[in-house]
């Protein structure tokens, strides 16, 4: 079969800069939706998984409250009980990785005259906390320090409050329990529910939500121990009312009970990226339509349907792969970290290699179906009558 040569595609693309735009246009748009979307899935599912990492971590919560840390209460006795019950437990420099928290979801106000309340996720730690969560780095300022109202925010925090960023600067104050907050230092913990949380010191966070002789939690890291001997701990206090979960099985859990939203939202990509995809062949057909006569002609010159056929495709697929890339730089560019709030905290838009994959095959499947419509349209017309077309 006669072949029309690759270069013939590659030169008709600057014939017409309007056609080549469209194409462009088109398919960068396409991208751009498809890595959207798939961005906003990848963001929730990495901030709702928990990974072990170097080594385990177990929450001791109060029995029954398994489905959520924040309705849970525990003594504040836990913490040093686990600590002398349970050999193993991760020790350095004569400290026990065992994290007393109270996890709270708190009004705050930028001011006392402010009429607009905040919900703000509030953790009260102790210093221990930074080595049982290994994740969390402070980025700037320093940890709060207890008794003198202080507090860290998270990159997120101000994102979770639907507040600029620029509010929650260091030096900066927040409201609540009828006293100002100074904002002493900023935490970063990427992928976690953490990165959008306020850390308080636990015995300040205890007084404002009179909780002086209980707490949420325990979080203790695992080095010799292992989860069996944390739960047979749990279940022989019998006194204590607590239950042991390993640290990845809660946020599990999470995820487990938002499935049904992050079904919805991948419908949702789904139907806008399909709704981009038909935008991008619209675009494509509008574009190649319009060359009856250019494709009549090639007929009376010898070449067979299949290689016309062949050398749209590759003009389209050329063309829908250079707005491919520019659709992938730009997400990059634009969308990736972009913080969206949801109801546990915020969490950014991840454009990770597969996201970038998925966009940019998205691209090539709007350059080859849309080029095989206009094609066949173009060659369902006799040679005589595509040639006299206009």
């Amino acid at each position: 079969m006669r072949q029309l040569p690759f270069h013939y595609a590659f030169r008709n693309l600057g014939r017409s800069g309007v056609r080549l735009g469209a194409s462009l246009v088109g398919s960068s748009l396409v991208v751009l939706l498809v890595i959207a979307s798939g961005g906003f899935v990848r963001g929730m599912q990495l901030t709702l998984k928990q990974d072990a990492g170097l080594h385990e971590n177990v929450m001791f919560l109060g029995a029954g409250s398994e489905e959520g840390v924040e309705r849970s209460q525990i003594s504040a006795s836990v913490e040093s009980i686990t600590a002398a019950s349970i050999p193993g437990l991760m020790e350095r420099a004569g400290v026990i990785y065992a994290s007393p928290e109270i996890h709270a979801a708190l009004p705050v106000r930028l001011s006392a005259e402010s009429p607009d309340d905040h919900v703000a996720i509030m953790r009260g730690v102790r210093p221990v906390a930074l080595l049982v969560h290994p994740e969390v780095e402070v980025i700037e300022g320093h940890p709060p320090r207890s008794g003198l109202d202080e507090i860290m925010v998270g990159q997120l925090a101000a994102t979770r409050l639907g507040l600029p960023e620029d509010l929650l600067d260091i030096g900066n104050t927040l409201h609540f329990d009828n006293r100002n907050w100074t904002i002493t230092g900023r935490f970063s913990a990427p992928h976690t529910v953490m990165n959008a949380e306020i850390w308080i010191p636990l015995t300040d966070l205890q007084i404002a939500t009179n909780r002086e002789a209980s707490v949420s939690c325990v979080i203790a890291t695992l080095e010799d121990a292992t989860f069996a001997d944390a739960d047979f701990f749990a279940k022989s206090r019998l006194d204590l009312e607590i239950t042991a979960m390993r640290e990845r099985d809660y946020y599990a859990s999470i995820a487990a009970f938002y499935g049904p939203i992050r079904v919805m939202v991948m419908v949702t990509a789904l139907l806008i990226a399909s709704g981009g995809v038909l935008g991008g062949l619209n675009t494509m057909y509008a574009a190649f339509a319009s060359r009856v006569r250019e494709v009549g002609m090639l007929q009376s010159l010898g070449f067979t349907r299949i290689a016309i056929i062949a050398n749209l495709i590759e003009e389209s697929v050329f063309a829908a792969a250079c707005g491919a890339l520019i659709g992938a730089v730009l997400g990059v560019l634009l969308l990736d970290g972009l913080a969206v709030r949801f109801s546990m905290g915020a969490f950014a838009l991840t454009v990770d290699a597969p996201v970038l994959l998925i966009g940019i095959l998205g691209g090539l499947v709007v350059g080859f179906i849309g080029a095989i419509p206009p094609a066949i349209r173009c060659l369902r017309l006799p040679i005589t009558e595509a040639l006299r077309s206009f």
